[in-house]
């Protein structure tokens, strides 16, 4: 009842979003904007640490981080720096994101598969912690260990090797997945254990088994090889060489409507069916969630261009696309998005539902967020909203055509009489840094 109860909280706030969203003129100069539900993003930081707390016994370190990746943008990384959430990177300019968010140094991690003799370098000096993603970069640390101390906790991602999910190009734990240490390749644990055995500043294991299209069994089995190869490795050195697990991020998003599932006690609970010891206080953990803490919370907003009829069936071209809405373009099987018809005041459509192509502004076919979708009616002026958006969508834009990221603006509800109240998080993009980013200052380069 409560799950059902924030749900239908959520919805009430994201309708008086919209309609504020329109009274406040957010759509009058831009025609596509994105929004963020602060109290939605702030529910979501508590229900994970909640539940992890009320699942590990007490007194063990628990580190929520929330991958960078799943939605760039500083404020938000401040957001959740509030809730006592650090942040995962995989590149320089992430990490650069979360020192400008203030992140301390001991609530991040690096894990990238490619990462520079640079970007170790400065991790180290940070007290960064590091998973090492193969044996190559593993010798990389052993130069830099030798060449001084440093505070960064340090550790091996590991490749289970358990299985795909629906996803194959999110499948982080296939037999041949780029990530990590492969575990059941001939010889491979053995020669894990080994460096482990000889490294004794190796203090961390780490996985990501999760993902889009990974069921929680799935997820489940890929940390309870990890919490296996630490009992190893731990027998082997003859000491508890391993102190923490990093059991990575990946929990699934449903993007079939506004409920949240599965939801962070599933997830607990089907760790503590697969792996009953991880939760005893023996190892520290470590998370590293991206959208399923912010999908939820985020949602486009664009105007109705135009309308007409093609062969017979409707469509409505309006802002949003594929700038905004990547994946669900290029992959409408696996993304497939909600979209919510409004009118033109900012009221929920009541009309009768029409099958409808409701289509971005970029110049090519499949610039489609939506085909053949059963919707009021929809007419030049009105609005859509697109939800489930706040992960990798908006956030993470696609400069087709140089159409330019739009605004992201957070939104709080006060109730009467303040009401919705936005907060810029991201300007929109203006068209003269669209020129320079496009080499403008260099417009005689090549001649």
């Amino acid at each position: 009842m409560a799950a059902e109860t924030h749900t239908q909280g959520a919805a009430e706030r994201r309708d008086r979003a919209v309609r504020a969203a329109v009274e406040q003129g957010l759509l009058d100069s831009e025609p596509v904007v994105c929004l963020l539900d602060v109290a939605g993003i702030r529910a979501s930081a508590a229900a994970l640490t909640g539940a992890f707390a009320a699942a590990v016994a007490p007194g063990t370190p628990v580190l929520h981080t929330f991958a960078v990746k799943a939605a760039p943008l500083v404020p938000v990384l401040r957001l959740l720096a509030d809730a006592g959430i650090g942040c995962e990177v995989a590149s320089p300019g992430e990490l650069a994101l979360a020192r400008a968010a203030g992140v301390p140094a001991e609530w991040t991690v690096l894990d990238s598969p490619a990462k520079t003799a640079a970007e170790l370098r400065g991790a180290l000096a940070l007290g960064i912690a590091v998973n090492a993603d193969n044996g190559q970069e593993l010798e990389r640390l052993d130069a830099l260990v030798a060449a001084g101390p440093t505070r960064s906790p340090l550790g091996v991602r590991i490749n289970p090797q358990t299985g795909a999910g629906t996803i194959d190009a999110l499948s982080t734990a296939t037999a041949v997945s780029k990530f990590g240490f492969p575990l059941r390749d001939p010889g491979a644990r053995e020669r894990l254990v080994r460096a482990f055995v000889e490294r004794p500043w190796l203090t961390r294991l780490h996985v990501h088994s999760g993902s889009q299209g990974v069921p929680l069994s799935l997820i489940a089995e890929g940390v309870r090889e990890l919490h296996a190869l630490a009992e190893e490795i731990n027998a082997a050195a003859g000491e508890r060489r391993v102190d923490t697990l990093d059991i990575g991020g990946g929990l699934p998003v449903n993007f079939a409507s506004d409920e949240h599932a599965p939801g962070w006690d599933a997830y607990a609970a089907a760790l503590r069916e697969g792996v009953p010891a991880l939760f005893d206080g023996s190892y520290g953990l470590v998370t590293e969630f991206g959208r399923s803490l912010l999908a939820k919370h985020g949602l486009v907003l664009a105007r109705v261009e135009y309308t007409k009829v093609t062969g017979g069936r409707p469509i409505a071209l309006t802002h949003a696309g594929v700038q905004v809405a990547t994946r669900t373009v290029y992959a409408p099987a696996a993304w497939p998005l909600r979209i919510l018809a409004y009118d033109a005041e900012g009221a929920p459509s009541t009309g009768v539902p029409v099958a409808q192509d409701v289509a971005g502004p970029a110049c090519f076919a499949g610039d489609l967020l939506a085909a053949a979708r059963e919707l009021p009616e929809l007419s030049p002026g009105d609005v859509i909203a697109v939800p489930d958006t706040g992960a990798y969508f908006f956030t993470a834009h696609y400069g087709y055509n140089s159409l330019p990221r739009p605004a992201v603006h957070g939104f709080t509800d006060d109730g009467p009489p303040g009401g919705i109240r936005f907060a810029l998080a991201r300007p929109a993009q203006s068209l003269p840094e669209i020129v320079t980013e496009a080499g403008g200052d260099f417009r005689d380069a090549l001649r």
